[in-house]
C-alpha cells in the first residue's frame, strides 16, 4: 500500500508541478510584458510579438533541462568513465577499449546485436503491416487489433517469462509442458532445447521481441493506411490492378515515411534490449547482447570502465539512425 501511495503522490506532484509551472510562467510573461496603454485605453505600444517569441521557450526549457540532466550529462560522464579503471578512480587510458577489441564475448555481443537489428525491426514491421491490412477487412476489427496489441502492455520481463513456458523442455518420454515441444513430440519428433540450441536460440529470443513490437507497428501502420484515399484504390481496381499490385504499388509507397518511422523506432528499442536475454539465458549459449553485457559488468563484474565502453558502443550504434531520422524530418519540412 505504501508503494501505491508513493506512486500516486509522485504522479500528482509531477503533473501538478508541470501544470503550475506552465500556468505560472505564462502568467509572469503576460504580466511583465504588458502592452503600453494610453489614458484613453488605446494601445500605445504592443508587446505581443515579444511575448510570443518568448512563450515557446517556456515549453521547451523543461525538456532541455531534463535532457541535459538525464541524457547529455550521462553521455559525457560515460565517456569519461570509459578511461577509468574498475573503481572509477584510476586513469587507465585506452585499456578498456583494448580489452573490448580483444574479448570474444564482446565480439559475440556486437554480432548478436547486429543480427537483432537486421531481423527484429523488419519482421515486426512486415507482420504489423500485413495484420493492419487484413484486420481492416474483418468484421471485428477493433477486437482483433486489441488482441494483437495486447503484448505491448506486457513488460519485457513478463513476456520473457511467458515464453519460457512456451519453450519449456522436459526429458524425452516425459510430458511436455512447453507448447512448442508438445507440438513437436505429438508429430513424432524429439523435444528441442529452444534456448540452448545454437544458432536457433538467438532467433527464438528475437521472436519474443517481434511478438511484442508487432502490435505497435500494426497500430501505427493501420492509422497510416486509413489516410490512403479510397478514390485512388478504386481507380486502381478499375484499371485492372489486383490486390497485390494495389498493396505494393499504391499503399506501401504512400505510407513509406510512416514505415520508416516504425522501423527506426523498433530498431532503437532493439539496440537497447537486454531484459529478454537476461531472463531467458543471461547471455549464455552465445546469446549475449550489448545491453546485457553492460549490465553484467556494471552490477556483477563491478567494473565501471568496461561497462562504460559497452554503453558507448550501444550509443555509437544508435547515432546513425538518429541522424537519419533528423535528416528525413528536415527533408519533409522543406517539402511542406
Amino acid at each position: 500500500m505504501g508503494e501505491i501511495l508513493n506512486a500516486i503522490v509522485a504522479i500528482l506532484l509531477g503533473v501538478g508541478g508541470m501544470v503550475l509551472y506552465y500556468w505560472g510562467t505564462n502568467w509572469v510573461l503576460d504580466n511583465f510584458l504588458q502592452d503600453s496603454v494610453e489614458p484613453d485605453g488605446s494601445v500605445a505600444k504592443s508587446r505581443a510579438n515579444e511575448r510570443e517569441s518568448i512563450r515557446p521557450w517556456l515549453f521547451i526549457i523543461p525538456a532541455v533541462v531534463l535532457l541535459t540532466i538525464y541524457l547529455l550529462y550521462p553521455a559525457i560522464a560515460t565517456l569519461y568513465y570509459s578511461f577509468l579503471g574498475p573503481d572509477s578512480e584510476e586513469f587507465v587510458g585506452l585499456d578498456n577499449y583494448e580489452w573490448a577489441a580483444n574479448t570474444g564475448a564482446f565480439h559475440t555481443a556486437v554480432i548478436n546485436n547486429v543480427l537483432w537489428v537486421a531481423i527484429v525491426p523488419l519482421l515486426s514491421t512486415a507482420f504489423g503491416l500485413i495484420i493492419a491490412v487484413l484486420a481492416d477487412r474483418v468484421r471485428w476489427e477493433a477486437i482483433a487489433k486489441s488482441l494483437i496489441f495486447m503484448p505491448m502492455a506486457i513488460s519485457f520481463v513478463g513476456a520473457s517469462i511467458i515464453w519460457r513456458f512456451v519453450y519449456a523442455l522436459r526429458g524425452e518420454g516425459d510430458p511436455q509442458i512447453g507448447i512448442l515441444n508438445e507440438i513437436v513430440t505429438s508429430l513424432g519428433g524429439s523435444p528441442i532445447s529452444w534456448v540452448t540450441e545454437q544458432p536457433l536460440n538467438n532467433f527464438m529470443l528475437m521472436l519474443i521481441l517481434i511478438w511484442i513490437q508487432t502490435g505497435f507497428a500494426m497500430v501505427v501502420l493501420s492509422a497510416a493506411l486509413k489516410t490512403v484515399p479510397d478514390e485512388t484504390l478504386e481507380a486502381s481496381r478499375m484499371d485492372g490492378a489486383n490486390e497485390f499490385q494495389i498493396f505494393f504499388r499504391i499503399m506501401v509507397p504512400q505510407i513509406a515515411n510512416t514505415i520508416a518511422v516504425v522501423i527506426t523506432t523498433i530498431l532503437i528499442t532493439t539496440l537497447k534490449v537486454f531484459d529478454i536475454v537476461l531472463v531467458m539465458t543471461n547471455g549464455q549459449f552465445d546469446t549475449e547482447v550489448l545491453g546485457n553485457y553492460m549490465f553484467f559488468w556494471m552490477f556483477r563484474g563491478n567494473d565501471d570502465g568496461k561497462a562504460a565502453v559497452v554503453a558507448l558502443t550501444i550509443m555509437v550504434m544508435t547515432l546513425p539512425f538518429l541522424f537519419y531520422n533528423i535528416r528525413r524530418f528536415q527533408r519533409e519540412e522543406k517539402f511542406r
